[in-house]
This record gives structure tokens, C-alpha cells and sequence, in this order.
């Protein structure tokens, strides 16, 4: 297998940016969905409220496309966001210039909550939102998430997912056993069988090697006992992984020989290569890549959970309207034989979220990087985010 496509959303829901090569960190791609729109709400009493902004529940949003300028390494370029607005039947569209990384000296600080997951991010201003509110028709905010972040909720994260843990808690009872075996040959090469004195030090000893073992494998495996996982404005994990064979199997579903877009699954990697469609689904861990030298072997992708759909597959690019034919089934088709996680039962699943190795943070992914499945589980991981409504 190998990777056929990389993606990027600097603005959540808006138009992806394909990309040749990735930095991976520990919270996605570098920019990935670092922005987010918000619909202002006017109640009747005169207040107002933020609404965040989904595809599903506005499917306009289809219609901005993004693309990224990186800043100069020598600093003289700062990197930017070009976003255009292209209405059905246009073939130019508006454009506006966003800055990579603001300065938020100044703007006004909101408090965001994506799936019960708090945060908070900075009011872009008038210059942003006025823009946006023209191309929308409505008030929109522009907000950006600076150094902010988002807790990991319910299992997703690796050092609480089933899989990851049974792995690690195998390990730690391996160097326990380990531990004790060399602390017993080493009292045994400094004391004779009738040593009391040399026997009394033996509880103390094995605690000193096991305590050593299990730091010397903390470094090791660079992850277990990390910081606590932390996300953007992805909706519950740094990456999204989804199969090329499987989008292939609801290419087949689609009458009239209309292929299904990979970017309504809002991918950050796509795998081609797999030998049956939906295999992705008993992934545990994945090698992308080859040795990258300095001590660096491929990078490992930790697969956590399962990732359920709404209507937004069924959402018509081309019109930034709910899809009238085939374009808008691809929902109900997949309800008929997706709906294979227990713990969300009437959600169809296609694709997995993707957390990073502590060790691969850093390294780099390219579009044909071998794949190589490191690990499978026998059973389908259970969707517990507490932020999913059926």
C-alpha cells in the first residue's frame, strides 16, 4: 500500500489544499484547521449568539477554496491563507488574503465548544467578517484558534483506546518480569547462597532495575507518558485516514457511473493498495515511509476510533446545495451495511481517526510513501465521544 493523497483545511469546512509532502505533528498537519466560521444568531431580545459553521448544516461553505503561501524561511514572506468565494456560474471568483499567523494583539477572545470539547480563539474583525458575510448573505465571524487547544475526549486518545493500552500494559508487565530476572542474577553474582545480608537487599534492588527498565522504555516508545493529547478545530483528532479501495466501493454504488470525491470525507491521508474495501476498519497502527535516518525509522500513525458520517456526504460542490441525485445518496447507501460501530449504531462509519507516535513527531510524509500495517485488532474499536448526537 502507499499514500495516494495528503490534505490540509486551514479553515474548518471550507475547500481542502492537496499536498505532495507533510510535516506530521503531534496536532496535525502544520495550519490544519487552525481557522473556523461562526454564524451570528440574533434572538429576540436583542442579543446575539455565535453558532459554529459545519458543511452539513451549511453547505455553502463548499464554495471557498483555500490555498496556502508558506512563509519564507529567511522571514521576509509571511505565510498566508488565499480563500475564494466562487458561486455557482462563475468562473472567477472573490479572493481574500488571511495571515497564517495573526497577530492577536488586541482582538476580541471567544469562547468556542466543538462536541462538548471547550476552547477558546480570537474575533478576526470586521476586515475578515465583513467579507465573509458578504459572500454568505448572513453575519459570519472568522475566528482563529492561536495557541489555544482542545481536550481529547472519551477514548479517542491512544493512551486511552482499548487497542494502544493492551499493548502497553503487555509491555510494562514484560519489563516487570525482565526486571526481576536480572535483579535476581545480579544478587546472585554478588552473594553466596548463605549471604542474609546481600538476600535483604534484594526487595530494594529489583525495585531500582524495574524503575530504570520502565523509564529507559518510556523514552523509548516517546508517547505513553506524554503530555495529554491536545487537538485544533479537527473534530475530535489530529488526522483522519481513509482508504482509497473503500471510497472506490461507494464509487460502485453510485448509478450512472459518478465516482465519489474522496474530499467529502474530508481526509488528511488517503491509502491506496488495499487488498478489500473496509479492511481500514481493524487497522491499529500503521508505518508510513522508510528509514529517515538519524535513528529514525517510518513514521506510526496509531488508528483510535472509528469515524461516523452525517449529511455531508450528500453535499453538491458544484452547487454548495444538499445534492438532488446520486450526489445526495451516498448517505442511505452507506446506512445499509455501515453501520457497524456499537457505540453509534444509527451513524454509518467510513474511514479512522489518527493519532501521532510521540516518535514520529517531526518527520515528514510524501504522496507515494509505502504503508505498511504494523498491527490489527480482531474486533472494531467503540465510538464513546460524548459529542456524538444520532
Amino acid at each position: 500500500m502507499q499514500i495516494s493523497e495528503l490534505y490540509t483545511y486551514p479553515i474548518k469546512s471550507l475547500q481542502g489544499i492537496p499536498l505532495s509532502t507533510a510535516e506530521l505533528t503531534a496536532r496535525g498537519f502544520p495550519y490544519d484547521r487552525r481557522f473556523m466560521l461562526l454564524t451570528v444568531v440574533y434572538n429576540d431580545d436583542g442579543t446575539s449568539t455565535m453558532k459554529n459553521m459545519h458543511v452539513p448544516h451549511f453547505p455553502e461553505m463548499s464554495l471557498f477554496y483555500t490555498d496556502l503561501v508558506y512563509p519564507s524561511m529567511d522571514g521576509t514572506e509571511r505565510g498566508r491563507i488565499i480563500i475564494t468565494y466562487r458561486p455557482p456560474g462563475h468562473t472567477e471568483g472573490r479572493t481574500l488574503e488571511v495571515p497564517l499567523q495573526p497577530d492577536t494583539r488586541g482582538l476580541e477572545e471567544l469562547a468556542i465548544v466543538m462536541h462538548q470539547s471547550p476552547t477558546k480563539g480570537y474575533n478576526m474583525g470586521e476586515r475578515y467578517n465583513g467579507w465573509f458575510s458578504e459572500c454568505f448573505g448572513y453575519r459570519v465571524v472568522l475566528a482563529y484558534l492561536g495557541p489555544h487547544s482542545r481536550g481529547v475526549l472519551g477514548s479517542f486518545a491512544p493512551e486511552k483506546s482499548v487497542a494502544h493500552m493492551s499493548l502497553n500494559n503487555s509491555w510494562v508487565s514484560m519489563k516487570a518480569v525482565g526486571g526481576l530476572v536480572i535483579a535476581t542474577l545480579l544478587l546472585n553474582s554478588v552473594a553466596g547462597p548463605g549471604d542474609i545480608s546481600a538476600r535483604k537487599m534484594l526487595p530494594s534492588l529489583m525495585a531500582t532495575v524495574v524503575a530504570g527498565l520502565l523509564s529507559a522504555w518510556t523514552r523509548y516508545r516517546g508517547g505513553w507518558t506524554r503530555k495529554e493529547e491536545r487537538i485544533t478545530f479537527a473534530d475530535t483528532a489530529p488526522y483522519l485516514l481513509v482508504s482509497r479501495t473503500s471510497v472506490d466501493d461507494v464509487s460502485a454504488r453510485l448509478a450512472g457511473g459518478e465516482e465519489m470525491d474522496v474530499t467529502k470525507f474530508r481526509p488528511n491521508i488517503v491509502v491506496a493498495g488495499a487488498q478489500m474495501a473496509f479492511e481500514e476498519d481493524f487497522w491499529a497502527e500503521l508505518k508510513v515511509g522508510q528509514d529517515q535516518g538519524a535513528g529514525e525509522g517510518p513514521a506510526r500513525l496509531l488508528l483510535t476510533a472509528n469515524c461516523v458520517r452525517c449529511q455531508s456526504l450528500n453535499v453538491d460542490y458544484a452547487t454548495g446545495k444538499m445534492g438532488t441525485g446520486e450526489t445526495g445518496t451516498v448517505l442511505k447507501k452507506l446506512m445499509k451495511d455501515r453501520r457497524v460501530d456499537k457505540g453509534a449504531k444509527f451513524s454509518p462509519v467510513f474511514g479512522r481517526y489518527v493519532f501521532l507516535d510521540g516518535r514520529s513527531d517531526g518527520q515528514t510524509v510524501r504522496v507515494g510513501d509505502a504503508v505498511v500495517v504494523a498491527r490489527r485488532v480482531k474486533e472494531r474499536m467503540v465510538y464513546d465521544w460524548p459529542g456524538l448526537t444520532n
